[in-house]
């Protein structure tokens, strides 16, 4: 493990000790660090802790705001409930796929640019087909709207 990541894997325990947290605020806590919560980690605080590390596993299993691998600077979160499915998302979703070329399986654009999230519902279906795209809501979505969305994070690329 870097010495970097022990520093900041430290920092995270010594907070936790002081304030009496619990796991699912540990993990909050390392993955605000680290931006998702890598195994590595997962198996220095539970040594560290004392506390199981299924039992970690557990909960960042369990509740969906964990991620288990790195996402992108940009999440793009597509909704595919039956509204959003009928009225194209699955078309939008293909166009997405298609644009910035993700293989099957990934999730994550190799550059590490834009993260693909798709959701059962986003409850926001009088939009329908909606897309989130940075925590901001994108209603009524077409394949050309969202071509040119993707082109527009692409242009901020660093």
């Amino acid at each position: 493990m870097e010495q970097d990541t022990l520093v900041r894997l430290e920092s995270i325990y010594t907070r936790f000790k002081k304030q009496e947290g619990n796991a699912i605020s540990i993990l909050q806590d390392i993955q605000d660090e680290f931006g998702y919560v890598p195994e590595d980690a997962v198996c220095w605080i539970a040594e560290a802790s004392g506390i199981p590390e299924s039992k970690f596993y557990g909960i960042v299993t369990f509740y969906a705001q964990f991620y288990q691998e790195p996402r992108g600077k940009n999440v793009v979160t597509t909704c595919c409930g039956t509204v959003c499915h009928v009225k194209g998302a699955h078309r939008v979703l293909f166009q997405i796929h298609e644009e910035i070329t993700l293989p099957p399986g990934e999730d994550t654009t190799k550059d590490g640019l834009i993260t693909i999230e798709k959701v059962a519902c986003l409850g926001a279906c009088s939009l329908a087909p909606v897309v989130v795209i940075n925590d901001k809501v994108q209603g009524r979505m077409t394949p050309d709207k969202m071509v040119r969305q993707l082109r527009k994070l692409q242009e901020k690329k660093p």
